[in-house]
């Protein structure tokens, strides 16, 4: 087919799309609610974190799961989809948004939703998230039978085309950043010290020695720990923020004060119940004009290679400012 036939069509179809005013009301419902992209994103995260459940399994790995668990994915991507955004149910589908029925499907595989015979006409909700590549996507498909793969599985479901997958689905968001599952993607031999025979108190000791500026979720200290009062595990009174102090390392939470640290050093602040662990070194000339934070009445940086450890200040207390430079 020649190139310029070919988009003619991809803007037909386009424009197609854009008049399904359906569709479009239910687009802009849930792009319009507050904080949309990020609450969407924890309530991949956390099924993932909840399909693994990695206190009591010590899993890490969407690999790991039994064939049973992977199948019960979509189910769960379901139902706290509607908890966290309050959909009401549908009438013939699995939700009812903008006042039109929706029905959820989720995919282990991009473009793998399978698209049941009484779901034709309606609107899909099409998710797929990949721990593999922290990446997930959203979007919206308004199911016809000429747009469906015409093999079918022996429950009589279909599948979008691959050709469809670009012009019909209208996206609410696309390869969007999924909260990185540190544990996967750390290296094989960090993770393997961090999981050697020790006590949760070690193994939390030794995650935030080895993975450094980078934000490391509740789930995997909990995965880690693999113990009930795995957050006392990382405090300071004993915990890993104690026992790391003395080689320089701070441990910031989620408090205002302690992402206000990490801003001022130049690390990405943690999110709601994520940490952040770095070597800090009092700065000295030979650290030049870099991001500093003033904590204990003194000017402090991320520590460079070279930088003996020096015990590390105090962070600040949750109701504290950190001071002004």
């Amino acid at each position: 087919m020649p190139i310029d036939i070919r988009a003619a069509q991809n803007l037909a179809v386009a424009e197609e799309v854009r008049r399904d005013a359906g569709l479009q009301a239910v687009h802009a419902s849930l792009t319009g609610m507050e904080h949309a992209e990020e609450r969407f994103a924890g309530v991949l995260r956390n099924t993932i974190d909840q399909l693994l459940n990695g206190e009591v399994t010590g899993r890490y790995d969407w690999a790991q799961l039994y064939k049973t668990e992977r199948t019960h994915a979509g189910t769960l991507i379901e139902i706290n989809l509607q908890r966290e955004f309050k959909f009401a149910d549908g009438e013939a589908m699995d939700y009812r948004i903008a006042g039109i029925d929706v029905d959820c499907k989720y995919s282990q595989s991009f473009g793998g939703w399978m698209i049941p015979p009484e779901a034709l006409g309606h609107i899909c909700l099409l998710v797929w998230a990949s721990d593999y590549e922290s990446r997930w996507s959203a979007g919206l498909f308004r199911v016809q039978r000429e747009w469906l793969n015409q093999g079918s599985n022996r429950d009589a479901k279909l599948t979008v085309s691959a050709t469809h997958r670009r012009d019909k689905i209208q996206w609410l968001w696309r390869d969007a950043e999924l909260p990185e599952n540190v544990l996967l993607h750390m290296n094989p031999a960090d993770r393997a010290a961090v999981f050697a025979p020790s006590s949760g108190q070690q193994r939390l000791n030794e995650l935030f020695r080895r993975v450094q500026k980078r934000r490391i979720g509740r789930n995997v200290v909990r995965t880690v720990a693999q113990q009930k009062d795995y957050m006392k595990r990382v405090r300071g009174n004993g915990g890993a923020r104690s026992a790391l102090r003395p080689e320089g390392i701070l441990i910031m939470g989620d408090y205002d004060s302690h992402r206000a640290v990490a801003d001022r050093l130049g690390l990405l602040p943690p999110r709601e119940g994520e940490f952040v662990s770095v070597r800090v070194a009092r700065m000295r000339p030979h650290h030049g004009d870099v991001r500093h934070v003033v904590l204990d009445g003194e000017p402090w940086v991320i520590a460079l290679a070279e930088d003996p450890p020096e015990t590390a200040p105090t962070l600040p207390s949750h109701t504290k400012q950190v001071e002004q430079t």
